[in-house]
């Protein structure tokens, strides 16, 4: 794996098993994004054994797959070994959004220009006719969220349930969505508890509330899309749910507790097992706004649409704003999602609408919103456009010359720009009655080194030692040299403790993470802080911990300079996963591994 504008001196080892193999020429052929300095060399042999030697790898300014064909001639003897290397952009992908409102007969001329680097450019013209909602730019969101936990698992799939309420999929769009889903019901797998609840991380020793209700809401409607669920999977779920929702009792209201209960006897009751008990004790409490919706909800699924509509008569839908970073992940924009899938439930669209409205101001806004808010807020907006037709959307697009007549019946029609990595203008012309909503949804990841030092309500500092714990420069390395990056993550103390903080380190490509779990780690010079969970994947470490104030804690990471080279190091951050006001950035640095000087 390497990355865009990277040099890299290319190993190849040759092995001579005769005494009369004295020489063999190496030729190297590529393609893709690379290029070679030097494509034939001759090498000699001393005796028989084995030699290495290098060419000098430089990398475009683009991604995609790079092919190194390798062949070693000697006399009759041939061999060829062919490796495709991934080029990767480390960056975090940037979206950008320009828009129009159409009114009948008016045309909309959009100048597109790409800021990503080549290969890694895409544009979505998305025009509808209800306010917009950002459709292709927070799906994409969800769907490359780089965490993994059982809430942003199941709400990176969640509303790829109900895309097709809000507009007409493409037979790739339709394939792709079964796709993800499948995965995502696959995915789900790995979070199970042994008492049928769902952990927030795999391996987890319990099992998560909220996390087991919102995974559980989640299997039960792909099943009643016609996914394939496992049966245990369900059964386990709700006998779980079934014993939580009768042994409940309240806690302090801070946490959200009566919501909690609330939505979990909704699943139940989703899921063809209502927990009536359960739900009349906690309708004779005092409930949070939220919790009251819920349990409406949970009587409208289980056939008491009138105990439902008693339970919110004097109800407004104001919700105080508020965020949580761990209990239920909430936040008032995600309590506004809840509360129009109980007036979707009841069949009160001009209530539902008000909210309606509110959160499509959001979503296509430039305002962060965690995977919960996206999730909960596109899913339940295609509920509300689920219950009828917003009659015809006519349109027509001209991109790179050619003119499409546009029609939908659905309230959303999206089509994919080609040739995203090029300047060009966009043509769209309304032939509707209405209003229409026209935008441009245009994603890319910029060049290296654009990053700034950063730090809001959060204190990162990066050092690299020796094994030893004596400080280095990792500028330049020596080729085969063993070190520790070292993290330390302090909480400044002016707000409480904090709670799912996700560290993001991403390694230059020359360096090779050591994961000690798959060895001995009898050095013992790797001695850091607990942390919840952490992920350790080819190029990168993701480590997941709580900070409380006034707190500070230290992550380690053993790698080894692997490949000779030139190569980019990317930023190192940390932020809460649930609110985007707590962050921590150290930027990216151009980093060389050098050749062992020989004595």
């Amino acid at each position: 794996m390497l990355g865009p504008e990277e040099t890299v001196r290319l190993p190849v080892t040759l092995f001579a098993s005769e005494k009369n193999i004295k020489q063999a020429k190496v030729d190297v052929k590529v393609s893709g994004p690379v290029s070679l300095a030097q494509s034939s060399k001759t090498v000699t042999f001393a005796g028989i054994g084995d030699l290495t030697t290098d060419f000098e790898l430089s990398v475009k300014p683009q991604t995609g797959v790079a092919k190194v064909e390798v062949t070693a001639t000697s006399g009759n003897y041939k061999a060829t070994d062919i490796i495709e290397i991934e080029i990767r952009n480390p960056n975090t992908p940037v979206t950008k959004v320009i828009d129009q409102l159409l009114e009948p007969g008016k045309t909309w001329d959009a100048d597109l220009a790409p800021f990503g680097i080549l290969g890694t450019n895409t544009a979505v013209l998305e025009v509808s006719n209800i306010p917009p909602i950002n459709l292709g730019s927070r799906i994409r969101y969800l769907f490359n969220y780089p965490y993994g936990c059982v809430e942003q698992t199941t709400s990176s799939v969640f509303p790829q349930l109900y895309l097709d309420f809000v507009k007409v999929l493409t037979d790739n769009e339709k394939a792709a969505v079964q796709r993800n889903v499948t995965a995502g019901i696959e995915r789900l797998k790995q979070f199970v508890h042994g008492d049928g609840g769902f952990s927030y991380w795999p391996g987890n020793t319990s099992s998560d509330p909220w996390g087991t209700t919102y995974a559980g809401h989640f299997l039960i409607e792909a099943k009643a899309k016609g996914y394939y669920v496992p049966a245990d999977m369900i059964k386990g779920w709700q006998k779980f749910q079934r014993a939580r929702a009768q042994e409940w009792r309240r806690e302090d209201e801070y946490y959200n507790t009566t919501l909690m209960q609330a939505y979990r006897l909704y699943a139940l009751a989703l899921s063809g097992s209502p927990e009536l008990g359960a739900m009349n004790r906690l309708r004779e409490m005092s409930l949070s706004s939220t919790a009251a919706w819920m349990l409406a909800a949970a009587y409208a699924k289980s056939g008491q649409a009138e105990a439902a509509k008693k339970l919110i008569a004097n109800l407004d839908l104001t919700v105080k704003p508020y965020r949580e970073m761990g209990y239920t992940y909430g936040s008032d924009v995600r309590d506004k999602a809840l509360i129009i899938e109980t007036l979707v439930l009841l069949n009160e669209k001009t209530k539902a609408f008000e909210l309606v409205k509110e959160l499509s101001e959001r979503l296509s806004s430039y305002y962060w919103m965690s995977t919960q808010e996206v999730a909960f807020s596109l899913k339940a907006i295609a509920a509300f456009v689920g219950l009828d037709k917003k009659g015809e959307l006519k349109f027509k697009y001209t991109i790179n010359g050619k003119t499409v007549t546009a029609s939908s019946e659905l309230p959303i029609s999206q089509v994919t720009v080609t040739n995203a990595d090029a300047k060009q203008t966009i043509k769209v012309v309304s032939e509707s009655k209405g209003t229409l909503f026209a935008r441009v949804i245009m994603e890319g990841t910029p060049a290296r080194g654009q990053e700034d030092d950063a730090e809001n309500n959060l204190r990162v500092t990066v050092n690299y030692t020796d094994t030893n714990g004596v400080p280095i420069d990792p500028a330049r390395l020596e080729q085969g040299t063993e070190f520790v990056a070292q993290v330390t993550v302090s909480h400044p103390g002016v707000r409480s403790g904090y709670q799912n903080m996700a560290l993001a380190q991403v390694f230059a490509s020359g360096w090779e993470i050591n994961n000690l779990r798959l060895t001995d780690d009898t050095q013992g010079f790797l001695t850091m802080d607990a942390f919840t969970y952490q992920d350790i994947r080819d190029d990168r470490v993701y480590t997941y911990f709580d900070l409380w104030r006034n707190t500070t804690k230290t992550y380690k990471v053993l790698l080894t300079a692997s490949y000779a080279g030139k190569f980019y190091l990317p930023a190192v951050s940390c932020e809460a996963m649930y609110d985007n006001s707590i962050y921590g950035r150290k930027k990216g640095m151009e980093v060389e591994v050098v050749k062992p000087v020989v004595q």
